[in-house]
């Protein structure tokens, strides 16, 4: 990473985009396989299903993310973070006895949101690069 900025060297940002992927997966596979448990924690009993859908969305992400390393597998993370977020958001009332755990999960999603944003910013200005470079290479 460079001084100045969250710019990421190519290898540096499909680094961290490999690691985003097994992330996706591993956590898609949890709330696959333990949505009540995650619903328990979080006050959200009735949701398992929605848990599930989640976790397949996540297992996508990251199968995209490991077999193209782009900045579009990488955005589609981010997307979930914001659907995670406004499904976590709606949690956060006064009427849930595990707001705090609702409020330390917003908490883990949106610094893993940070993350995510800044890897698949990197990688779009790489792809950027890579796609004005390529044409003067043939030249």
């Amino acid at each position: 990473m460079t001084k100045a900025s969250l710019q990421m060297t190519s290898s540096e940002a499909r680094g961290l985009a490999r690691a985003l992927g097994w992330f996706s997966l591993a956590l898609g596979a949890a709330e696959l396989i333990a949505p009540r448990r995650i619903t328990q924690a979080l006050g959200m009993q009735g949701s398992e299903g929605m848990v599930q859908l989640y976790g397949l969305r996540e297992i996508a992400s990251g199968v995209a993310i490991l077999s193209t390393e782009s900045a579009t597998s990488v955005w589609s993370r981010v997307a979930g973070d914001a659907l995670d977020l406004g499904t976590l958001g709606m949690h956060l009332s006064n009427d849930n006895n595990k707001q705090a755990n609702v409020a330390a999960a917003v908490a883990m999603v949106g610094g893993v949101t940070l993350i995510d944003a800044a890897c698949a910013a990197s990688l779009s200005s790489i792809e950027a690069r890579e796609q004005t470079e390529a044409p003067r290479a043939l030249n």
